[in-house]
């Protein structure tokens, strides 16, 4: 279990940087930069605020992702993954991921229609993708999780 801890403390410390990280990007950064966008381009100034919003709930979903991870590996410190309670976490961190992408499917229709250059909407596409990609390999890891925690089961009663 001590290789096991050796894992976990920096990974805390890396989900707890980026989660700080995401909560100065809600707060300063996605605000601010929607709020010049508008005074440089004007006919784009009733983005500003769908955008803000939109950009901070696709945030909101990756924090919660964050501390369902922080949870899962708080489990794993107590040897108590293999339970019906990781199961939770897990179920949690699946719907954030696909609230996160339908976010992201809104605001690819928002922008798509409105976007001068293909950039923005080529990086929306490539989000979207790798958004794909995540939730439904999680879906797959809730799946052979489900698995492990019935044959750990399983295992139990039979010891």
């Amino acid at each position: 279990m001590s290789s096991m801890r050796r894992v976990v403390v920096p990974l805390r410390i890396l989900l707890a940087s980026a989660f700080a990280l995401m909560v100065m990007g809600q707060v300063f950064s996605m605000p601010g930069q929607f709020a010049h966008m508008a005074r440089e381009s004007p006919q784009d100034a009733d983005l500003r605020w769908p955008l803000t919003v939109l950009s901070a709930l696709v945030l909101l979903c990756v924090q919660v992702v964050v501390v369902c991870t922080w949870r899962l590996l708080t489990m794993v410190r107590e040897d108590r993954i293999f339970s019906a309670r990781s199961l939770v976490w897990v179920d949690a961190i699946v719907r954030a991921i696909a609230a996160g992408w339908a976010l992201l499917l809104v605001t690819f229709v928002l922008l798509g229609s409105r976007a001068t250059d293909p950039g923005t909407p080529l990086v929306l596409v490539v989000l979207l993708l790798a958004g794909g990609v995540v939730g439904l390999l999680m879906v797959v890891m809730r799946a052979l999780l489900l698995q492990a925690t019935t044959l750990r089961t399983d295992m139990e009663s039979v010891i």
